[in-house]
């Protein structure tokens, strides 16, 4: 048998591939992933090879064909370029699922970079990558792949020693190990697999020495920071891809890598656990709450032996004792210690800061949703030794916060939602929680109040997509003024928001919001009543009429006592919107507040009186002082650039040629604040202006369309919980009488119902024909 086995034709090519991956120390299961074949398939191939070597072993075979190497004489025989079993990669116990683009980048960076570095938060599945990488590519080195794992080590000053100790080079007494190990790597075409190097960071200068040789050494280092050295290319790896959120079936959810990691780890725990179309969104969710990352997501779905998805989802969103991070803990004892429980595995993280770090991450738990590098500026940069800029840098760099883009491409700062939760638990430990909770809200209030009068100026865009990415550090603001007994500084961002709240559909969150607050009013200083009524009156009034106007009476009162002509103005105007159907009483109010602004030269307000004074006589029937009204309104909004109000006025003038029945006026003025509302990107004006044009259109025939936009609005607002104005909702409940006119009750209803499943976007688009 050994005789035959010299003979090269005795194994085929498929055999010959095997073979040299064992030969490389890949597993079994390595082999048949990396040659897309089964486990049993490779176990069968392996039979043929001993036998056709004569061995009865992995071990024998991979002895021969040492022997078989040894032996050759010439270069170019089959089994010469086969590697000699120097190493062994440790075998995958853990679950590697997908991850065919990053292998396919991370195989294409590794043929260009002698050192390639995956970074990425603990649990993303670095060293999981690594080692299927290094499986796929370990037939590409003569000498084949040797694993070096730090996660140990507690002294830098070792690294050296175990990387030695891992290629099987013994030290030298005459010469320093770094020596040894350059002279002996020159002689080797290696790849380098060295895992968790970021404890012991200091010691990655040896790599550079390493890789100054004129080896084919190549070396993939896992860690959760850069190494920061010159010939370093990082990777940093992502979390695993998600189903969509809006609409997960179980087609979707197993089209996810995410989704499938869950259910194959649950399975094991649960044999017979299956998906349906019930429990499939469940399980995107909490996959999407755990930010796709790996090691979060098995130790949660390991707990379905225990919790059904919907209990586990429940568990995830707990606070008090009920937290994610005591769910997350591991019963899997050959995990390594720092990832039996997700808590471990960002303790590890945490405990290689420095202390300054240490309070700045803890700090930074403050923000909701993320922060700007101002507001960490603000906030947590008081008393640190160390630049909070650097600080925030070291955050990054070690995978602890993550940068993002925010609006007008200014960077956010944001935790994965665990290390959130830790970080939080590190502050409410600490003497400094109150104190920077109440730097939080400071700067909070401080940029509302700052950006307000943007919001009725041309600024209103962009501070308005701030508002909406800050808006859960705005809440935490408001909420923790009750509990703090800070009422003061939730009055006044109550106030600073009312623009924000109206013009971007947060009506019923508004609200809820000012209810709360004028319960609890007499507790502020005076000199706050006034812009808070006024934040009160607007979400009051889209409800009920004379609720807004109690208010308003409330503000004119105060404001008169302050002796503020600017806010008696305001008080004016909108006590004389909320008697719309009183012109007669209403209209003086209205132009006293206008003659008010007028002497002010307060632009923003004589824009807001004009337009209600077209509201009051557009109510009334009289068309031309409200098209006149609104007309110039138009003129000084596109003075001052407020947009929003821009498309305000384009809908109420569709309105009014509506009245004259110029449908085709009508229609072009409908579109021209549709399109004025999606540059904006303001989802509610696109909704409300998908009614004006619904007037329009059906008017000229296109009735079925006409319902459909009403349909599409309907669903949009209700899913803000926004409300039509009283003056709007009497136009379009007579667009809707007239719709009724032209079709049959049941052509109308299943119209409507095809408009409510619209997206916003889709509805926007056909009605302007794209």
């Amino acid at each position: 048998m050994k005789n035959k086995a010299t003979s090269p034709g005795l194994l085929n090519e498929r055999e010959k591939e095997i073979l040299q991956r064992m030969s490389a120390g890949l597993s079994d299961q390595h082999i048949a992933d990396a040659l897309f074949l089964s486990l049993n398939t490779i176990k069968w191939y392996n039979r043929q090879i001993y036998s056709k070597l004569g061995v009865k072993s992995r071990t024998q075979a991979i002895a021969r064909v040492k022997d078989l190497v040894l032996s050759e004489s010439v270069s170019d025989g089959p089994l010469s370029s086969l590697p000699l079993a120097r190493y062994h990669l440790p075998a995958q116990t853990l679950l590697f699922i997908g991850r065919s683009r990053e292998i396919t980048e991370v195989k294409q960076l590794l043929g260009t970079s002698r050192l390639l570095t995956l970074t990425g938060t603990g649990g993303i599945g670095k060293t999981r990558l690594a080692l299927q990488m290094a499986a796929e590519v370990a037939g590409l080195f003569a000498d084949g792949v040797c694993f070096v794992d730090l996660a140990p080590l507690s002294d830098h000053t070792l690294v050296a020693k175990t990387i030695a100790e891992a290629l099987s080079i013994r030290e030298n007494p005459s010469e320093p190990l770094k020596d040894t190990l350059k002279r002996e790597l020159t002689q080797r075409e290696l790849l380098l697999l060295i895992d968790n190097f970021e404890h012991v960071i200091t010691e990655a200068p040896l790599l550079s020495a390493l890789l100054a040789t004129p080896s084919r050494l190549r070396v993939l280092v896992t860690s959760r920071e850069p190494l920061h050295l010159a010939e370093e290319q990082e990777y940093p790896v992502p979390p695993l891809s998600l189903p969509d959120p809006e609409a997960v079936s179980v087609q979707d959810l197993l089209a996810s890598e995410a989704g499938v990691l869950f259910v194959r780890r649950a399975q094991m725990t649960l044999p017979h656990f299956e998906v349906s179309e019930t429990t499939a969104p469940l399980i995107g969710h909490i996959c999407t709450r755990l930010h796709g990352l790996p090691l979060a997501i098995e130790l949660a779905a390991a707990r379905s032996k225990l919790l059904s998805p919907q209990a586990l989802l429940q568990w995830l969103a707990g606070r008090g004792e009920n937290t994610p991070l005591r769910l997350l803990a591991g019963t899997s004892r050959d995990m390594p210690p720092r990832q039996r429980t997700l808590r471990d595995s960002i303790e590890w993280s945490y405990n290689l800061l420095v202390e300054d770090e240490k309070r700045l991450l803890a700090r930074m738990a403050i923000f909701r949703g993320g922060c700007t590098l101002e507001a960490i500026e603000h906030v947590c940069s008081e008393g640190l030794s160390l630049d909070v800029f650097d600080g925030l840098a070291s955050l990054v760099d070690k995978n602890l916060v993550q940068q993002k883009e925010g609006p007008s491409a200014e960077p956010r700062f944001l935790m994965l939602e665990m290390i959130h939760e830790y970080a939080r638990e590190r502050l409410n430990a600490s003497s400094e929680e109150a104190t920077v909770r109440r730097r939080h809200a400071k700067y909070f209030v401080e940029l509302a109040e700052r950006a307000e009068p943007q919001l009725r100026l041309g600024g209103y865009d962009h501070w308005a997509r701030r508002f909406e990415v800050d808006l859960d550090n705005m809440r935490a603001v408001l909420e923790g003024s009750f509990g703090s007994g800070d009422v003061v500084s939730g009055v006044r961002l109550a106030a600073a928001l009312c623009l924000f709240w109206y013009g971007n559909g947060y009506h019923v969150e508004g609200y809820q919001w000012t209810q709360r607050f004028l319960a609890r009013l007499d507790a502020v200083p005076l000199v706050y009543h006034p812009w808070f009524l006024l934040s009160a009156g607007h979400m009051a009034f889209l409800r009920d009429l004379d609720a807004g106007k109690q208010l308003f009476l409330r503000m004119l009162a105060c404001a008169r006592d302050l002796g503020n002509r600017q806010q008696v103005a305001w008080a004016l105007a909108f006590l004389g919107y909320t008697m719309v159907a009183e012109p007669q009483a209403a209209l003086p109010l209205v132009e006293e507040s206008l003659a008010l602004f007028r002497a002010l030269k307060h632009q923003p307000g004589i824009a807001q009186a004009l337009n209600i004074i077209g509201e009051i006589a557009r109510h009334s029937g009289d068309d031309d002082r409200a098209r006149g009204a609104y007309e110039e309104c138009l003129a000084v909004l596109k003075q001052t650039g407020e947009t929003r109000r821009i498309v305000y006025i384009y809908q109420n003038l569709s309105f009014i040629a509506l009245h004259e029945d110029d449908a085709e006026r009508a229609r072009d003025l409908g579109r021209q604040g549709l399109e004025l509302a999606r540059t904006m990107h303001n989802r509610l004006e696109m909704a409300k202006a998908l009614t004006a044009l619904a007037g329009a259109i059906g008017t000229l025939g296109q009735a079925q369309h006409a319902v459909r936009f009403l349909g599409a609005s309907e669903r949009a607002l209700e899913r803000f919980g926004a409300f039509h104005q009283l003056n709007d909702k009497l136009e379009i409940d007579g667009i809707i009488t007239a719709l009724h006119a032209q079709l049959d009750k049941t052509t109308f209803q299943t119209l409507w119902d095809q408009g409510r499943k619209l997206a916003l976007e889709q509805a926007v688009a056909l009605a302007l024909n794209e």
